[in-house]
């Protein structure tokens, strides 16, 4: 490919019409899918599974291992653009594709954010603060870590994890060697424990123009690790607001990334942001974009990778999203007419075949006249699924 070439494909807005490529099949890209058909766009969806949430509303589906370059470059020649919905493929599949599709955002920027270590090392180079961090790969770096970071602290694995998974609680330095062995004594990193009052995200999208929007900071709320509630907007933000849209800006351009992100924070207790992590893809704490602003973060992705205008993001009115997760269903399904009839409530149901505790099958935003309305809205929304006298019911 020619450098010509290579740079008028990567500024050549794509129109509808196109093909658009997502490696991975699941509740992401299902909603990426139905926002790209919305506006006219095909999707053709790349995953191991022949059946998931985003194969089952596609255009075209190709199954086949991350692993099989053949297959991703095959695929690679039947779309326009490729897009993410989740981190965990491979930096040569990215590489495979790119062959003969530009990857938004790039293998680069993938390498970067799937590895802990990477990540943090990139934050400090850019000069933005995290937790305090050091490297695991022996016992004796173990031990090291210990004694710079302290305890309480908190072991992750450096590739693989999400919802809690991969991570192991270092209460006190006696229970550091435990603690890794858990992990399987994979590579890790050691974290220090950080005292915050709130968790919150910022999505940033940034186009092929370097054009450059915003959602947030939306306020999350986490249950045993996996988030269980998020909210738009949360006045008690408003006074880091700026600073979380600014790190999270020169997040993208450090990148040079094309598509969305997501960037995680912690606001200490002493009124410090701390990042966390960046998703390189939408976010679970973005999907009461859909119901509540007038472009959603997919719709946004969508407009993003293809070099068109980016859209409004400002919500119309306070939202409120909640998980749904498989023990809802559990030992049936919820009573879905005890939400559906209420018009402040949108459902959104993923069309997963199987529930299974703490496996996200869906969520519910709440549109409300103020946040705390929103919240509370959300939640007993939630309950009534749950509730035996609605299951009964509707049964």
């Amino acid at each position: 490919m020619t450098e010509s070439t290579t740079r008028t494909r990567e500024t050549q807005p794509i129109d509808p019409g196109a093909t658009l490529g997502v490696l991975g099949g699941g509740q992401l890209g299902r909603m990426f899918a139905l926002a790209a058909a919305r506006i006219g766009y095909r999707v053709h969806v790349f995953s191991p599974e022949s059946e998931g949430p985003a194969t089952v509303v596609a255009d075209c589906h190709t199954v086949a291992d991350y692993d099989d370059l053949d297959a991703v470059a095959q695929f690679a020649r039947s779309v326009d653009v490729v897009t993410l919905e989740f981190e965990n493929v491979s930096v040569a599949a990215t590489d495979a594709a790119n062959q003969f599709a530009p990857v938004r955002p790039a293998g680069r920027v993938l390498h970067t954010t799937q590895d802990r270590l990477r990540e943090k090392r990139f934050l400090v180079s850019a000069g933005i603060a995290c937790t305090p961090f050091a490297e695991v790969a022996s016992a004796e770096q173990l031990s090291a870590a210990i004694e710079t970071i302290g305890t309480p602290a908190v072991l992750k694995t450096t590739a693989w994890g999400y919802d809690g998974k991969g991570q192991a609680k270092i209460a006190a330095p006696d229970q550091a060697d435990d603690a890794w062995a858990t992990l399987d004594r994979q590579q890790a990193i050691c974290e220090g424990w950080v005292d915050y009052d709130q968790e919150l995200s910022v999505l940033v999208a940034r186009s092929t123009t370097g054009e450059i929007a915003f959602y947030g900071p939306i306020a999350n709320f986490h249950e045993n690790h996996i988030l269980d509630l998020s909210v738009c907007p949360w006045p008690q933000l408003d006074f880091v607001a700026d600073e979380a849209c600014k790190i999270a800006r020169t997040i993208a351009e450090q990148l040079d990334a094309v598509g969305l992100l997501c960037v995680e924070f912690f606001l200490t207790t002493d009124g410090r942001l701390l990042v966390n992590e960046i998703a390189p893809r939408p976010h679970n704490s973005g999907h009461l974009t859909i119901d509540a602003c007038p472009t959603s973060q997919f719709e946004q992705q969508v407009r993003a990778i293809c070099g068109l205008p980016l859209g409004a993001t400002k919500p119309s009115t306070p939202a409120a999203m909640a998980n749904l997760l498989g023990q809802l269903w559990i030992p049936a399904p919820p009573p879905w007419a005890a939400v559906l009839a209420d018009p402040k409530i949108r459902l959104h149901l993923y069309g997963k075949s199987e529930a299974r505790t703490d496996r996200k099958m869906g969520h519910l935003t709440v549109l409300a006249d103020s946040p705390e309305e929103a919240i509370h809205q959300a939640q007993l929304a939630r309950k009534r699924l749950a509730s035996q006298e609605c299951r009964s019911t509707s049964t």
